[in-house]
């Protein structure tokens, strides 16, 4: 990694990023010597300017930032750095430094989700149901997400909300399976559902049924 920190005199500014959340937590700075023990003990570490030393986020506080990934930006200048936080970033007390609350995004998770079940069908343990349903092969995991959007639809004519988020999970979760399995993602699906969602699309999709063009 080419960082340049001759640039702003020896420091750079370091964008904190939580790895789950994808929500922006601090600034900071960091020269080299911060930045070489960030990627030495897996803890953010910056350069204070007020105090002219190194300081490791949560030291005294015990709030550390536990390091996931460093990039620079294209001018080499700018760090993003994605960390796990343990509790409030900000010495204030709140989540972030812009008083904002740091709160799960749980439609994000089903990408977390799906990069968890991709290292399963990459190392595949012995004793995991996800490694099994990959032994199994594609017609079982496809029957298998059959099997649960049927009991999703019998929760959803006769059975309870909660019944029903249960098994409509069950379902999306084996959904997922499958396509891993088929070299797809979530968000594939994503992106096939946000082009639908273009009031042009099925006029585009009309003229293209009409004139035989469509696959």
């Amino acid at each position: 990694m080419n960082i340049d920190f001759n640039k702003c005199g020896g420091l750079v500014p370091a964008i904190i990023q939580d790895a789950n959340t994808k929500n922006v937590l601090m600034l900071g700075y960091m020269n080299e010597e911060a930045f070489q023990k960030t990627l030495d003990t897996k803890k953010v570490t910056f350069w204070s300017r007020s105090r002219q030393c190194l300081w490791t986020k949560g030291e005294t506080s015990g709030n550390f930032l536990d390091l996931v990934s460093i990039k620079v930006d294209c001018d080499n200048d700018t760090l993003l750095v994605k960390a796990i936080p343990h509790g409030p970033t900000c010495h204030t007390g709140t989540d972030t430094c812009w008083g904002e609350d740091n709160n799960d995004n749980n439609i994000a998770f089903l990408s977390e989700l799906q990069d968890f079940i991709e290292k399963r069908h990459e190392q595949m343990p012995e004793g995991s149901y996800t490694t099994k349903l990959f032994k199994d092969g594609v017609n079982k995991m496809a029957q298998k997400v059959g099997e649960e959007a049927l009991e999703t639809v019998i929760e959803a004519t006769n059975g309870t909300k909660e019944h029903l988020v249960y098994e409509a999970s069950d379902m999306l979760y084996h959904l997922i399976v499958l396509l891993t399995s088929k070299g797809l993602r979530i968000e594939d699906l994503a992106e096939e559902l946000h082009r639908r969602h273009d009031p042009s699309w099925d006029a585009q999709r009309r003229k293209a049924k009409a004139e035989g063009t469509m696959e």
